[in-house]
């Protein structure tokens, strides 16, 4: 269980420098286990960045981070051809985006248009992009971490539902509570007085990516039950056919969960089963996941947004009618 233990120790260097926010944290390292991409959304100034880039700067990777604006262009972010001429002859040559790194920041993902969010479905999906006719790939340790600020607030555009399915959790970041907001000054402050020191920074033990193949190959040994498996099936299904458990719940769900979520809450629950240091899935490790998959690929009716019903909540009721076989 050595990559067990190189993984909980990234997560305590991790949790070190974000207080307060330990939901987050884990799951970030359950997205990097089940090589599935994160969408992480919050108001502003909650350290969703700051997590994301404290968790890549750990691992022996590369990190690129996109900022996300308005007249971003999709070349911006995969990359394009340029016309290079070297001794009277001239040819085009592939020029590598920033998508072409081990992790990728995409920060506020949501203030870029449409057609820029296009730009990611192939990498996000295929693991390979395509200019000019010509496939490229992508490396073998791969992750898309997007953080999206509320679409409530100004300049912000809602993510195509193809882009949403294919990101394997929706991790919502909250306030911290008061003993961790005195903790978080206390934190500023001393990085602050550090970066005045002219003393040499220790360096940085950084994790084998090896570690996380490592990890997932173990995950991949993680045995889920015949029952648990229905279990996940009927979930999925419930958002599918509400009308099948309670009447109040199918005016509330227009759309359902699509395979792609059977196949991430399969993936994340086992990831989660193996932090917890099992071989094997429980009904409490569906549970305490399936928000995070399910919550981007539900689509409420209009009475739900009338009366203010959330896609947790819906989550929450489906949880509490769906029994275990």
């Amino acid at each position: 269980m050595a990559a067990r233990e190189d993984i909980l120790d990234l997560g305590k260097r991790v949790g070190q420098s974000i207080i307060g926010q330990d939901a987050m944290v884990e799951r970030l390292l359950l997205g990097l286990l089940a090589n599935g991409h994160l969408l992480v959304e919050g108001l502003p100034g909650l350290a969703k960045t700051r997590a994301i880039k404290s968790l890549a700067k750990n691992p022996d990777s590369e990190l690129s981070r996109v900022q996300f604006t308005p007249d971003l262009l999709p070349a911006d972010i995969t990359g394009s051809e340029i016309y290079f001429s070297e001794g009277g002859k001239g040819e085009f040559k592939f020029q590598q985006g920033p998508i072409f790194a081990n992790l990728i920041l995409a920060d506020e993902i949501n203030r870029a248009p449409a057609k820029v969010q296009s730009a990611l479905l192939e990498a996000m999906e295929e693991r390979q992009v395509t200019v000019g006719g010509k496939s490229y790939p992508l490396p073998d340790l791969f992750m898309v971490m997007a953080t999206q600020n509320p679409i409530e607030q100004e300049g912000t555009y809602p993510l195509p539902e193809a882009q949403l399915d294919r990101f394997l959790m929706h991790v919502e970041v909250g306030y911290p509570d008061e003993t961790s907001e005195g903790a978080i000054m206390r934190l500023n402050r001393d990085e602050e007085n550090a970066s005045h020191d002219k003393k040499p920074h220790s360096t940085i033990v950084r994790l084998d990516p090896q570690s996380i193949f490592d990890a997932r190959k173990e995950i991949g040994a993680v045995t889920v039950s015949e029952p648990v498996e229905k279990y996940i099936v009927s979930l999925v299904i419930a958002t599918r056919y509400p009308d099948r458990y309670d009447k109040d719940l199918a005016k509330q769900l227009q759309v359902g969960v699509s395979p792609r979520g059977v196949i991430g809450l399969d993936k994340v629950s086992r990831a989660y089963a193996w932090l917890q240091g099992r071989d094997y899935v429980t009904p409490d490790d569906v549970k305490a996941v399936a928000n995070d998959v399910f919550r981007h690929r539900l689509i409420l009716s209009y009475e739900a947004h009338a009366s203010s019903t959330t896609a947790d909540q819906v989550i929450d009721r489906i949880v509490e009618l769906v029994a275990v076989s």
